[in-house]
């Protein structure tokens, strides 16, 4: 679709040309590092898969935090500038808006990663880790962080306010994190559904972060993107035509 190109290369370009973006990369770098060196190498001597698992571990709250952080502005912010007439009035689509900036955004998130992958490598110093770990690893991060964007962008999809957007961002995925911890209260076969939604306990901690990779948390994953950028962009097309 070459409308979604165009708006793909533009938000790309907004990343990689805006000081706002370095910050963000640099912050989340920042962080990753001073845990990595905190927590997961520690002071005791361990395993090198546990330091790895840890590592992920910790990861996969940077990338949930980035997925929101890099997500609730995308459509609220046009909104707020005024610059959605522009996008409404021109000849794309709510589906090429609403895929072209997540795929802008979600790009931005791989270049992070990407640039953290020396954290890891870090290990193979005094230890050593498998290529597939890290390879499996890393696929559950991104798309762990492209969940948490897609729900980031069905949030900025109703509201022109950021910071509402940013909020109901916040409160959608903590609920999606805590459905394994409600599973637990309740019976079969509520019980069964609420683990399988879960977002972060069940397809993340309990596959991509020990190395294992299961086509099930794939699917998982994919089908939250898919039903979070069709809601977002249902909810565009209803904004479209009030």
């Amino acid at each position: 679709m070459p409308a979604t190109n165009i708006i793909f290369r533009r938000e790309l370009g907004t990343y990689l040309r805006s000081p706002v973006g370095y910050v963000v990369a640099a912050l989340a770098l920042l962080t990753a590092g001073i845990l990595f060196q905190a927590i997961a190498l520690g002071a005791s001597e361990r395993y090198s898969a546990d330091v790895l698992r840890q590592f992920f571990w910790l990861m996969s709250g940077v990338v949930m935090f980035l997925g929101v952080a890099m997500s609730f502005r995308l459509v609220a912010e046009e909104r707020w500038h005024g610059t959605i007439i522009l996008l409404n009035t021109s000849p794309v689509r709510d589906v090429e808006i609403i895929f072209g900036k997540f795929l802008a955004a979600l790009a931005f998130l791989a270049m992070v990663l990407a640039l953290s992958v020396y954290l890891p490598l870090l290990i193979m110093v005094n230890g050593k880790i498998t290529v597939s770990q890290l390879v499996v690893g890393y696929l559950g991060l991104l798309l762990l962080g492209g969940s948490s964007m897609a729900i980031g962008t069905f949030a900025s999809s109703l509201s022109p306010h950021p910071l509402v957007a940013a909020l109901v961002a916040v409160v959608v995925n903590g609920i999606m994190v805590l459905l394994f911890p409600l599973s637990k209260t309740l019976d079969a076969p509520l019980k069964n559904v609420f683990e399988s939604l879960d977002l972060w306990h069940i397809h993340f901690q309990g596959g991509f972060m020990v190395g294992i990779f299961n086509l099930k948390d794939l699917v998982y994953y994919v089908a939250v993107i898919y039903f979070f950028l069709l809601l977002a962009t249902k909810a565009l097309e209803l904004k479209r035509w009030r």
